[in-house]
């Protein structure tokens, strides 16, 4: 096999596996962004006055990988305005936006 059909082949190749691994960690987050409502769901927390208390950084900033998905996360889900911020520091969801966002993925 020609050497330019081989570089070829193996760009083709990195480019295919690149691709596979943004996808699985775009699931890994879309999977933590269900399980934090799942779990402010069932604390209630629709109101700030109900607001829970929900990581926002890293545990350890050593640990790198997949693990560390859950501040990113929450950053999707507080730039969609599905979670909110009340000024005591906790978390709770927007009943509206969140019934909307279930909607949409009803759809797809």
């Amino acid at each position: 096999m020609p050497v330019y059909v081989q570089i070829f082949l193996l760009l083709v190749a990195f480019i295919i596996f690149v691709v596979l691994a943004m996808y699985a960690g775009g699931l890994g987050v879309r999977k933590m962004c269900f399980k934090i409502i799942a779990e402010m769901e069932e604390a209630r927390a629709f109101s700030a006055a109900h607001a829970i208390k929900l990581q926002e950084e890293r545990k350890n900033f050593f640990r790198v990988g997949t693990g560390n998905m859950r501040p990113k996360a929450l950053g999707f889900l507080l730039s969609d305005k599905i979670v909110i911020k009340a000024d005591s520091g906790k978390y709770y969801l927007d009943k509206d936006k969140l019934a909307q966002a279930k909607s949409s993925v009803g759809k797809q």
